[in-house]
């Protein structure tokens, strides 16, 4: 029996999320049939994260258990060769059996990319939230710093969020801007609760139109409910971009963004 990870990168456009109720439009669907076919048996895979319909990623892990020996190129070929062009195998590792996705995963990051321009973009329609006002940057990074380290963010949460407990621990987060157009809000935690990063940039983005002050940020943290905060973020601008394992895991991942 051999386990192996697979790093995944895809555009969540066209589906409804990694798992969906709705047969042919979900990310793990589709990695399971092609994995399978490559395989020559039925394949259950696990990740590292679930990610909401529309959002994207740049490198979404995954392991799974298989009895059938590839080389390492033939799964990326072969795999590749079943799935749609909007998602893609990009590294293949053979890991130890204790590993898990999910569950070995010390950290996530998020990226979320703004396009700040009156002038709406067609290209970038699906992978970017285009915002037409004019934001503050230097507002909205000031305001995240209110968000590092470990709180009760039951404030960031949505509704049908199943999490346990509400408490995570923001290790990392920065907003800035990129190419005159482009804010990037980067973020990492232990873990996220279910639209955690897309209320939080809501938020941000409130501050940045000037609409609500630095402060006030600080005080829906404390208020420890969703009410409190702003309008939830569009999902076609979040990414996740990378997830960090123990060394011992030997697992590392390139942050290959398009912007």
């Amino acid at each position: 029996m051999f386990k192996l990870a697979f790093g995944i990168e895809y555009d969540g456009s066209l589906y409804y999320g990694w798992e969906s109720q709705i047969e042919g439009y979900s990310i793990k669907e589709k990695l399971e049939y092609a994995i399978s076919k490559i395989a020559n048996h039925k394949i259950c895979i696990f990740c590292a994260g679930r990610t909401d319909s529309g959002v994207h990623a740049y490198n979404q892990v995954i392991h799974f258990k298989t009895f059938s020996y590839r080389k390492k190129i033939s799964w990326m070929i072969g795999v590749n060769s079943f799935l749609p062009k909007d998602i893609s195998v990009i590294w293949v590792k053979n890991v130890l059996q204790d590993f898990h996705a999910r569950y070995s995963a010390v950290s996530r990051s998020y990226r979320y990319i703004i396009y700040n321009n009156f002038v709406r973009s067609s290209i970038l329609r699906n992978r970017v939230n285009n915002i037409f006002f004019n934001l503050d940057v230097c507002k909205m990074n000031k305001a995240s710093k209110f968000l590092l380290g470990e709180h009760d963010f039951s404030s960031f949460r949505a509704a049908r969020c199943q999490s346990y407990s509400s408490w995570r621990n923001i290790l990392k987060i920065k907003v800035y801007k990129k190419n005159n157009f482009f804010i990037i809000i980067d973020i990492t935690a232990n873990s996220f609760l279910y639209k955690m990063v897309r209320n939080i940039v809501g938020c941000l983005i409130e501050i940045g139109r000037k609409k609500k002050s630095i402060l006030w940020l600080l005080n829906v943290l404390n208020l420890k409910n969703r009410i409190f905060a702003g309008p939830t973020a569009l999902a076609n601008g979040l990414y996740l971009s990378s997830v960090n394992y123990p060394k011992r895991f030997e697992i590392f991942q390139n942050n290959c963004n398009f912007i």
